[in-house]
């Protein structure tokens, strides 16, 4: 197998699994883990928006993860991890402007997955005569871009002070609301929660 093929036959199966419910035991773990997808969210996206004919199977791969998998993943920021953070931080940690910044861009995210959805649903569809657009494609890139910078913040600044702030019991709870988002039963979690 060709690199280039092995290479998207690792993005499909990043894009199409969530990591395991076992993890939502350590959800700061998890959501990690759904960084690291949607890395390569970001990467597939690059890719899509500078082939002159994408690869069917990538943008399947990419809108499901779009519609089934992104929304959950800034609720639990959102519903969750931002709240705990901001009752749990000290003064010093000057938290607030950085959630507030991330909370922004989650909105604009939003709006972004849904034109991205759109268009890249036409262009299955072959509803899109020449493919990807040149201003779907400037979208995918940009859309690909913001996301790695707000990737960057929540893995340099929210995640480790939430591994120092955060209480046995807050990711106890997060852990439970992370699960119960995504269907899961607490006894499918175990004895972790």
């Amino acid at each position: 197998m060709k690199k280039q093929e092995e290479k998207e036959v690792l993005a499909l199966e990043a894009l199409g699994n969530a990591p395991p419910s076992s993890q939502l035991a350590e959800p700061l773990d998890y959501i990690f883990a759904e960084h690291f997808r949607q890395r390569v969210l970001c990467n597939a996206l690059d890719e899509i928006a500078d082939q002159e004919r994408p690869d069917r199977h990538m943008i399947e791969a990419v809108l499901r993860f779009l519609r089934v998998d992104f929304a959950p993943h800034m609720q639990d920021e959102e519903h969750d991890l931002f709240p705990l953070l901001r009752r749990r931080a000290e003064p010093e940690d000057r938290i607030d402007d950085v959630i507030g910044q991330l909370t922004q861009e989650h909105a604009a995210d939003r709006l972004d997955a849904k034109l991205i959805t759109e268009g890249l649903s036409k262009v299955l569809a072959g509803k899109a005569a020449t493919g990807v657009t040149s201003s779907l494609g400037k979208l995918l890139h940009r859309f690909a871009e913001n996301e790695r910078n707000h990737l960057t913040l929540e893995n340099a600044i929210i995640l480790p002070l939430a591994r120092v702030r955060l209480t046995a019991d807050d990711i106890r709870n997060m852990a439970k609301q992370m699960a119960t988002r995504r269907g899961i039963t607490l006894q499918e979690l175990g004895d972790a929660v």
